[in-house]
Formats: C-alpha cells, sequence, structure tokens
C-alpha cells in the first residue's frame, strides 16, 4: 500500500445558487486516521464529502490529499484520479454481478491481471468475514452482508483514501453497533486515511480518532476519541 496520506482543506467554500452551503472550512486529517463528521442533516457534512469524493467543486478554497491538489475553485480532479474508495448508506452494489464480481470491479477497472484480482478480492473478502459467499449475488444477502460487501469492494483497490456516507444508517441498532466495531478495527489494520459522515455520535465514538462537529456549514467544534469504547478527551 502506498504511504499514509493527509488531507487539508484551506479556506474551503460551497455555494449552492445563492445559499453558501460550506463557510471557509479549515481541515487537517492526519495520515493513517478516521475522522468523523458529525453534525444534524443540512450542517454540510454531505456537501463536504461530495467534495472530497470530486462529486462537486469548491467556490473557494484548496482540497489536497497529501501533495497532491484535488481542487480549487473552477477546477476538480475527477473521482476516478484520486485514488479512493467509496462506502455508500445504499451499498451500491450491482445486482446481476455476485459478491466476487462486485468487489472485484475497481481492480478490473484498473486492469489488474486476473489472478492478482482473483487473489486480492478473496483477501478483502476473508477481512470482512465473507469468503463462503463469493459466488453469491447481492439479492441473497442480508443488510449487513451487503454493507460488508461494499466495504470489501472499497478496500480492495488499496485507496490511499476511504470515504464512508453515512453506511450504516439502513440497518437495525444492534447490527450497526456490531458492524461499527468491526469496521473500525478493520480501519486500524489497514492504516488507510478515513472520512466517516454520520449523524450519529455513538457511531463516531466507536469509529473515529477524532470527531469534527459541523453546524450551519462551519466547524463548530473538534475533538479526540481517546478509546474504542467511545471515551471522550
Amino acid at each position: 500500500m502506498d504511504a499514509f496520506t493527509d488531507i487539508r482543506l484551506k479556506g474551503v467554500s460551497y455555494a449552492f445558487g445563492t445559499h453558501t452551503v460550506l463557510h471557509h472550512i479549515d481541515l487537517h486529517i492526519q495520515p493513517g486516521s478516521v475522522v468523523a463528521l458529525l453534525g444534524p442533516s443540512g450542517c454540510g457534512k454531505s456537501t463536504l464529502l461530495r467534495l472530497l469524493v470530486g462529486l462537486a467543486e469548491p467556490a473557494f478554497g484548496e482540497i489536497w490529499f497529501g501533495d497532491r491538489l484535488m481542487a480549487k475553485a473552477g477546477w476538480s480532479l475527477p473521482p476516478e484520479a484520486r485514488d479512493i474508495g467509496m462506502v455508500f448508506q445504499d451499498y451500491a452494489l450491482w445486482p446481476h454481478m455476485s459478491v466476487a464480481q462486485n468487489v472485484a470491479f475497481p481492480l478490473k477497472m484498473r486492469n489488474v491481471p486476473r489472478a492478482e484480482r482473483e487473489q486480492r478480492v478473496m483477501q478483502a473478502l476473508e477481512r470482512v468475514g465473507l469468503t463462503a459467499f463469493a459466488g453469491r449475488k447481492p439479492a441473497g444477502l442480508s443488510g449487513g452482508q451487503q454493507q460488508r460487501v461494499a466495504l470489501a469492494r472499497a478496500i480492495v483497490a488499496e485507496p490511499r483514501v476511504l470515504l464512508f456516507d453515512e453506511p450504516l444508517s439502513n440497518l437495525d441498532s444492534a447490527l450497526r453497533e456490531s458492524l461499527c466495531h468491526e469496521m473500525a478495527q478493520l480501519l486500524r489494520q489497514i492504516g488507510t486515511t478515513a472520512v466517516y459522515v454520520t449523524h450519529d455520535r455513538r457511531e463516531a465514538e466507536w469509529l473515529a480518532d477524532r470527531i469534527v462537529h459541523l453546524a450551519a456549514g462551519t466547524v463548530e467544534s473538534e475533538c479526540t476519541v481517546t478509546s474504542s469504547s467511545g471515551e471522550m478527551a
């Protein structure tokens, strides 16, 4: 895997028409850390994630991954050029593909040779406990299993940055807590810099090293998580 990557947002603002959604965001995410963006609907966290993905470009400011400029006013590097993995709220799995084919897709797009592709797919599925489900279609899986497939697909190409868009919000409370702890353990094993968007403070405390609380398009506060149990500094 490449060296860990930090993320820097320098004076980033974003407007939708005449409505300013993000106001001069300055944020530094350390290499290999997991940061949760926490806040209610409309606070700007999903917009910030879209900027990191490359689905929108800032009105002002700059976004950097390591020493690479990702976006500035009037210009944005496309998502496929950013070396990111993404886990969505609705899983975003292709129903006509098997679990293994879904996970293999990012490698296929990178022209990874078939033998290496198959090996890496099985390694990713082993990490999320789904090697026995490689041949199944997503429709035959539970919601938690589908989200594990989505996670395996996000990590299989060993991206430098992982982005999560409220990935557990469709699951029941018990499963959400269990999968959140599993994800936290996996993220620390692989060491990839990660940004996790959520409106659930418990999820943020269980999973993140640091919580950034957004309100009305600004960074209202930041705090460090001092233990996996969610004990705050």
